[in-house]
């Protein structure tokens, strides 16, 4: 039995960012059977290059052009029915995964079964070093489903899931920054169980851009619609529907500014 890994890059991403990501993937103490590269519309011709690079030394990479980018949810779904593995392994293409992380999950998830996903912590860093934080997560399914009532129970770029699984719920959607949380929601609805190995498995790269990208009317918007959902699917009752409403509009309208000082001092550990 092996796995695969899931990427999706479009033409905007970083060159450098993407050699150094599939250095990490291609550098594991345990190698996929495949990697299944999703090319998200038109990419430029630097990313082009830096993916034939690695495709004349790494046959397992593989890739499939979409002629148009249909963005992260669609092109994901579209990845995930590619992968010829039930384990599935996600990976960023501007992050970089510590030198154990495939073997540390892949034995996890055959010595547990009935798990369906499991994550685990991130490591956050900038360019400029201004940036070097930890992102912690709960460990136990009990926890998990409380956290995941107000907030994303999964760093994304650090799960490892059953392909069978996630298609039985509907796979991913198109649901713009919200994509995974909404798969994890439809999931933990169903009672699929969760596990978050508590050691960093992924380095991941942030920008100045990314808190003022989390608030914002449309942000604000879909994500109430997110909640909708949990509610209509009993993931959440009445009172944390409200609860979990009130939330969300309060971190979506505010200034950029103030909710980099609440991830910072409240939801992240600097290290």
């Amino acid at each position: 039995m092996s796995f695969s890994v899931l990427m999706s890059v479009y033409k905007k991403e970083n060159p450098n960012y993407l050699k150094e990501s599939l250095e990490s993937v291609f550098q594991q103490t345990m190698l996929p059977e495949e990697v299944i590269l999703m090319e998200d519309g038109p990419l430029t011709e630097e990313l082009y290059q830096i993916i034939e690079i690695f495709q004349k030394q790494y046959p397992q990479l593989h890739t499939h052009a979409l002629p148009q980018n249909v963005q992260l949810g669609r092109a994901l779904a579209q990845g995930v029915c590619l992968c010829n593995n039930e384990l599935v392994a996600r990976m960023d293409t501007d992050d970089v995964a510590v030198p154990n992380r495939f073997e540390i999950q892949f034995q996890y998830m055959l010595a547990h079964p009935k798990i369906t996903v499991t994550g685990g912590l991130m490591e956050e860093f900038s360019d400029d070093g201004s940036t070097h934080q930890r992102k912690e997560m709960p460990e136990l399914q009990k926890d998990i489903l409380t956290y995941a009532k107000l907030r994303n129970p999964l760093n994304h770029m650090t799960v490892m899931f059953r392909k069978s699984e996630v298609l039985k719920v509907g796979n991913y959607r198109h649901f713009p920054y919200l994509e995974d949380y909404d798969l994890w929601s439809r999931l933990l609805a169903q009672q699929a169980q969760f596990y978050n190995l508590q050691q960093v498995l992924v380095r991941t790269r942030v920008s100045p851009q990314v808190y003022s990208r989390r608030g914002g009317f449309s942000y604000c918007k879909n994500y109430l619609r997110l909640r909708k959902q949990q509610r209509e699917s009993g993931l959440l009752n009445l009172g944390e529907y409200l609860k979990a409403c009130i939330v969300t509009i309060g971190i979506t309208v505010i200034s950029g500014e103030f909710r980099e000082k609440i991830y910072k001092k409240y939801l992240r550990k600097r290290i």
